[in-house]
């Protein structure tokens, strides 16, 4: 990491560490919107550092700032910090200006329409499942008119929400939009729906990738501090082994983020994102499952940090497709290049 990975890694670790203490986790989950935190997001900039310097941004590397939604999950952020980005970056693609402000992708826009008239453009319709819909001052989707696909940016006072939240109880709201956008805030699309779903998917590998990382830091905690039959269960060889395993996950889930950013950095390739969420999501439920049993019931109390992690672990595993979608994509590809591409295909990506 260079001298400037590492100053904005310190940045957000500081932020993280002094604003996502257990009692505001609580208080998010509960519906209290963290505002100090993500004030605090804003001034350091952090919340545009994947966009260019023509939209505000600081024009960093793209796996220099995607290394913040890793911090995100590390921290168990309950802040759309992922979302922004990604939306920030899809408005960039279509040379829509950026807001301030949290912001929301519209991961599902198929109960939308978009329409154009002399009056200028609408958009009506349901976006379901939407990532902190309730706390953000603007979405950004991508809608089909005409048989074109426009890049829409849509102002929170053009919807209601109907409330709902995933596994951590994240907000995932569906809203119900009427609009009336600007002439500025649509415009054909710079990216298709497959390279927004790949966006997703890299980002949720690298917020999954960071929680572990706690995860497996409070659990081999636990297991030297925890005493049963005269002495600390990580004595004992079947919670070694269940250590040791949590570890190797924990290790390729890094890895899988590692080539998630680069894939991203180097225009979404999808094999490369496929294999990271697959292999990310099986490293999420495999290292939350293991982490509950070294900690036992404790885990599983409001009072304990684990289950912070373990519930997004499980939610953000099937977000942007989950390992069975992004493996048998991987097989169709597979398929459709035969059984001669295939080995030379792997040996190319080894190197």
């Amino acid at each position: 990491m260079d001298e400037t990975g590492e100053l904005l890694a310190a940045t957000i670790n500081r932020l993280l560490q002094d604003h996502c203490t257990p009692a505001a986790l609580l208080q998010a989950e509960r519906g209290i919107w963290p505002a100090p935190l993500w004030a605090d997001l804003e001034a350091a900039g952090l919340t545009r550092a994947l966009l260019p310097e023509d939209f505000g941004g600081a024009g960093l590397d793209p796996v220099t700032a995607l290394a913040l939604v890793r911090a995100i999950g590390r921290h168990a952020a309950p802040v759309p910090l992922a979302e922004t980005m990604m939306a920030g970056w899809l408005l960039a693609e279509a040379d829509i200006p950026v807001p301030d402000g949290p912001l929301t992708i519209l991961p599902n826009t198929d109960g939308l329409t978009l329409r154009r008239s002399i009056d200028g453009w609408r958009l009506t319709g349901t976006a379901r499942r939407v990532p902190w819909g309730r706390n953000a001052v603007a979405a950004a989707g991508l809608i089909d008119h005409a048989g074109e696909t426009m890049a829409v940016l849509v102002p929170a006072p053009a919807w209601t929400v109907a409330a709902g939240a995933n596994l951590a109880l994240e907000p995932r709201d569906d809203l119900m939009i009427d609009a009336f956008p600007d002439e500025s805030a649509v415009a054909p699309a710079a990216v298709d729906r497959s390279a927004l779903r790949l966006m997703g998917a890299a980002l949720r590998s690298l917020a999954i990738a960071g929680a572990l990382e706690s995860v497996l830091a409070m659990t081999v905690e636990y297991a030297q501090q925890r005493v049963q039959f005269g002495r600390p269960i990580g004595k004992f060889q079947a919670i070694q082994q269940n250590l040791a395993i949590l570890a190797g996950q924990t290790v390729a889930a890094a890895a899988a983020a590692d080539i998630a950013a680069e894939a991203v950095a180097a225009g979404l390739d999808m094999i490369d994102i496929a294999a990271a969420k697959a292999r990310a999501g099986e490293a999420a439920s495999i290292g939350a499952g293991l982490a509950h049993q070294v900690h036992g019931a404790i885990g599983f109390t409001q009072e304990h940090r684990l289950h912070f992690f373990t519930k997004r672990l499980w939610s953000w595993r099937d977000e942007f497709g989950n390992e069975a979608e992004w493996s048998a994509a991987l097989g169709r590809r597979a398929a459709a290049g035969g059984a001669d591409r295939l080995w030379p295909d792997l040996v190319a990506r080894a190197r």
